[in-house]
């Protein structure tokens, strides 16, 4: 065995007992997540809602998500990464709760917000815990095997969710609350208990100062328009092309596949988080460019690999980049202001979709996107140096 594979797999088994507790639990949680694509068939057809009704409730559904993250930051660095994690999970499974046994659309409706109230409380002190327990050359393996982890649970939710959507649909919310008491149970046993942080309060304001998270911010948010482009616009640009529904089922399989074959590429030592995310932002432009001209499934499924690796040391390295700049006592709240990127990603992106898609097309869509990854991976050392300690 080599000195690099060497390297590799002691850092794969050196990773703390808390990252494998969270990676267990977040992977469990994933699986029994197939119940927001139903959501809106869920208010149309069992509540009588409208179209426009419909639209109206998900989308406040999707702004409540926003508070939720920053409201698992406070949390997180004020009673504790633990009990914000339980918190957080045992709230999603009284709203899934509430949904399921509703009887009114007002009621559903109040459920669905209390649902995008508590949605994203668990990140903040999950991405956070990871941070507090690892060093700073391990963390991109950490956040890529949670990523691996989620991706192969989400296709293995779709499964789930395509069995059992031939039930009452209602029974998919039951499933969803099970797993997040099952996580809920599982962090609060397994997990070291909190540790105060008597300083939380006093950094409460110099988060939103702090000139090099809100350029990540800025950055973050740009990838991840970018991403939800790719889960907005790939089934459209199929459809475009004539080619089966089904295909965006084996695109996202093989996009999963590809982040857990891929793991080892984020251990590798010599490549810091700037270098990695340049190689990031190249193999995304790659990918997307392919997209641009694909005519067939089999074209597509070779972009998808390129694209997937591109954002396998993009995430990673976006997470490891915040949590460096976090003091200890505010971490939670650094990477809840960062994850606000992907609350402005899911609002911009179908804008941009159909209108790029209705004016020029899939391969303006997907052109245009390849040409901003391309400016990301060539501003890389400019952020290295607008990123560096004061």
């Amino acid at each position: 065995m080599s000195t690099r594979t060497r390297g590799e797999v002691s850092t794969a088994r050196r990773l703390p007992s808390e990252v494998w507790i969270l990676v267990v639990a977040r992977a469990v949680n994933r699986v029994g997540a197939f119940t927001l694509p139903f959501l809106g068939v869920v208010l149309t057809v069992e509540f009588g809602a409208s179209l426009s009704q419909t639209g109206l409730i998900l989308a406040l559904f999707g702004v409540a998500t926003i508070p939720s993250r920053l409201l698992g930051g406070q949390l997180a660095d004020r009673i504790g990464r633990r009990r914000t994690i339980v918190l957080g999970l045992a709230g999603c499974a009284v709203a899934q709760t509430w949904i399921a046994v509703s009887d009114q659309l007002w009621s559903a409706v109040l459920a669905t917000l209390l649902l995008g109230l508590v949605f994203e409380i668990y990140e903040p002190p999950s991405q956070a815990t990871i941070a507090d327990v690892t060093e700073p050359a391990d963390r991109p393996a950490a956040y890529g095997l949670l990523g691996a982890a989620m991706a192969a649970a989400g296709v293995l939710a779709g499964l789930l969710a395509a069995t059992l959507s031939h039930w009452d649909l209602r029974w998919l919310f039951v499933a969803d609350a099970a797993t997040c008491l099952a996580c809920a149970i599982l962090v609060a046993r397994a997990l070291p208990a909190d540790v105060r942080r008597d300083s939380a309060r006093q950094t409460a304001t110099t988060v939103w100062r702090d000139r090099r998270l809100l350029l990540l911010l800025a950055s973050g948010t740009v990838f991840a328009t970018m991403y939800m482009q790719l889960v907005i616009g790939l089934p459209l640009t199929l459809l475009e092309q004539g080619l089966p529904e089904s295909g965006t089922g084996f695109i996202l399989a093989v996009s999963a596949v590809t982040l857990i074959l891929a793991q080892r590429l984020l251990r590798v030592q010599h490549l810091d988080d700037f270098r990695a995310m340049t190689i990031g932002y190249v193999l995304l432009s790659i990918g997307l460019f392919v997209s641009a001209f694909a005519q067939s499934l089999t074209v597509f499924l070779l972009a998808t690999v390129l694209w997937s690796l591109g954002e396998l040391f993009l995430l990673t390295r976006y997470l490891t980049l915040v949590s460096g700049l976090a003091p200890d006592h505010a971490r939670g709240r650094y990477l809840a202001v960062f994850g606000l990127s992907w609350g402005f990603a899911t609002a911009i992106a179908p804008l941009t979709v159909t209108w790029l898609l209705e004016s020029f097309g899939p391969e303006g869509l997907w052109l245009s996107s390849a040409a901003v990854a391309v400016v990301l991976a060539a501003v890389q050392p400019w952020l290295r140096t607008r990123l560096a300690p004061a």
